[in-house]
């Protein structure tokens, strides 16, 4: 289960997905942020992932797992992960910035290639981009009409709880450990946003 900016355990398709499926889970989270350019997370969002990704683990932990953390490139970290392990299958939800898309698009038919089951879900939108269009099969440019036709689509369905156990593997493969990412600041300019972060 490749965990990107979805760092949740109630109501993640991909995740339910793999827990319906899979005898046992790796969750994974993997630091590469050269991928996301032009928009390389700044300081304020790697000090977000740096809380969020050991609020993940805690979560993680409490229902007998863990979150393995790795270094990109993601292709590699995928592949590597996968021989290491043995897992035939890899979830995770999709993002929908135009580079991350086909990025994500190559990386699926590379996993595939490699005799990997590859399946992403909606787990960050009401509607996809793609599932509302305007009549000429086009997305909208006026906010009402949009909104007007989301009305008419049947209700998304209700978030899913957060799982109760998830399944482990036998032996986990090697991580990284938080702190190893560099994630927060030299010079703590954070401690206003400690007191805000929500635990």
């Amino acid at each position: 289960m490749w965990f990107r900016l979805d760092l949740r355990l109630a109501d993640n398709s991909a995740l339910n997905a793999a827990i319906e499926t899979c005898s046992s889970i790796i969750p994974v989270f993997i630091w590469d942020p050269e991928e996301e350019a032009p928009w390389v997370p700044g300081a304020a969002s790697r000090w977000w992932f740096h809380q969020s990704l050991l609020d993940l683990d805690r979560a993680l932990n409490k229902r007998g797992s863990k979150l393995l953390l790795r270094r990109g490139p993601t292709e590699k970290a995928l592949f590597d992960l996968a021989a290491e392990s043995g897992a035939r299958s890899i979830f995770w939800n999709r993002r929908y910035e135009p580079a991350i898309i086909a990025r994500d698009r190559n990386l699926k038919t590379l996993l595939r290639q490699r005799g990997l089951a590859v399946e992403s879900f909606s787990g960050n939108l009401l509607f996809e981009p793609w599932t509302i269009q305007n009549t000429a099969g086009k997305p909208f440019r006026v906010f009402t009409a949009f909104w007007k036709a989301c009305l008419t689509e049947p209700a998304p369905l209700a978030a899913k709880p957060v799982p109760g156990r998830i399944q482990s593997p036998a032996k986990w493969p090697a991580s990284l450990a938080v702190s190893d990412l560099g994630l927060e600041p030299e010079v703590d300019w954070a401690i206003g946003m400690h007191r805000h972060y929500a635990k």
